[in-house]
C-alpha cells in the first residue's frame, strides 16, 4: 500500500510518500515501511492566494498521478490566531478537494496524535519526531526540508493507526 502524508500550508505544503507492506487482514507488518519520496510544494508569496491554491492543487495532482496512493493522511489544522490562519485553512480545503477528486480515502490527525503515534508521547519535540521517522523508515540522513519530515510523520501515523 502507498500512503501520502501531507503537512498543509499555503506557502509550503510538506509531502511524504511511503510504501507499506500489509500482513494478514490488512494489518501492519513489523519494519515493512519504506520511503518513496518526500519534499515540499512551495508557492510564490508574490502571487495572489487564488493562484497559489491553483498551484497547490496542480502540484498535488502530479504527485497523485506519479505515486497513486491508496490512502492520504493529512495533519488537522491546529488553530492559531494569526493573519495566515484563514489562508492555511483554505489551502487545506484545496488539498482535501483534490484528494476527493481522485477518490483517495483521507484520514486526519491532530499534531498531538501524530507525535504520540510516532514518538510515543503527545508532547514530543521536533527532534524526537524526526528521530522516530528516521528509525521507522531506516533513514541514515534526516529528510529535508522539515515540512517533508513532518509529512512523513503524518504518513506513518496513517499506517500505524489503521
Amino acid at each position: 500500500m502507498i500512503i501520502l502524508g501531507i503537512d498543509p500550508g499555503l506557502a509550503r505544503v510538506g509531502y511524504g510518500v511511503i510504501e507499506v507492506e500489509e500482513g494478514a487482514a490488512g494489518r501492519p507488518t513489523g519494519g515493512s515501511q519504506r520511503l518513496l519520496d518526500c519534499g515540499m510544494i512551495r508557492t510564490d508569496p508574490g502571487r495572489n492566494e487564488g493562484d497559489r491554491m491553483v498551484e497547490i492543487a496542480a502540484d498535488l495532482r502530479v504527485l497523485i498521478r506519479r505515486w497513486r496512493p491508496q490512502l492520504a493522511a493529512v495533519e488537522k489544522f491546529f488553530f492559531y490566531r494569526s493573519s495566515t490562519t484563514i489562508a492555511v485553512v483554505q489551502a487545506r480545503g484545496v488539498l482535501l478537494m483534490t484528494l476527493a477528486r481522485f477518490r483517495i480515502p483521507v484520514v486526519e490527525y491532530p499534531p498531538m496524535q501524530i507525535k504520540l503515534a510516532v514518538a510515543g508521547h503527545g508532547h514530543a519535540g521536533k527532534d524526537e519526531v524526526l528521530e522516530a521517522v528516521m528509525r521507522e523508515l531506516d533513514l541514515e540522513q534526516p529528510p529535508r526540508p522539515d515540512d517533508a519530515a513532518d509529512a512523513l510523520a503524518v504518513a506513518l501515523t496513517g499506517w500505524f493507526q489503521r
